[in-house]
């Protein structure tokens, strides 16, 4: 016995691909614009890491070294590849002159300002007044 593939019709024969719509449904209005994605918690903690490095004439050698991270660790991090750890976090901001709380309130700064931008200043910004100010995160 040869082998041979057998063809299983998903439609039966002769059927359009597009059954013909009802005569009530709208017209289409073509796609939909693509939502505006927002960044990630990882890649606005590495931004801020790197602008910081760089602001002080660093060397990701000497930082990583400092932290006790390994330097390619600690580039990924940077680069908004891996999701740090909060102890990882805290070692490099702590290399930085950082705590981990000034690292944090940089990069909620760095969302609050990047998502207003998206919403067209339609959410609440870090300037508004709230019952509960501060940054919580959970992992």
């Amino acid at each position: 016995m040869p082998n041979e593939a057998r063809v299983i019709p998903l439609r039966p024969p002769g059927a359009r691909p597009q059954a013909a719509r009802p005569a009530t449904a709208p017209p289409r209005q073509g796609p939909p614009a693509p939502a505006v994605k927002e960044p990630l918690w990882r890649h606005l903690v590495g931004d801020v890491l790197r602008r910081e490095r760089l602001a002080q004439e660093r060397t990701l050698k000497d930082v990583a070294d400092e932290a006790r991270i390994s330097m390619p660790y600690l580039s990924e991090v940077e680069r908004g590849r891996k999701e740090a750890s909060s102890e990882v976090l805290a070692a490099a901001a702590h290399a930085l002159g950082l705590s981990l709380g000034d690292l944090l309130s940089r990069a909620q700064g760095e969302l609050v300002r990047v998502t207003s931008r998206y919403s067209g200043g339609s959410r609440r910004t870090a300037s508004s007044p709230s019952s509960s100010e501060g940054l919580c995160m959970a992992a």
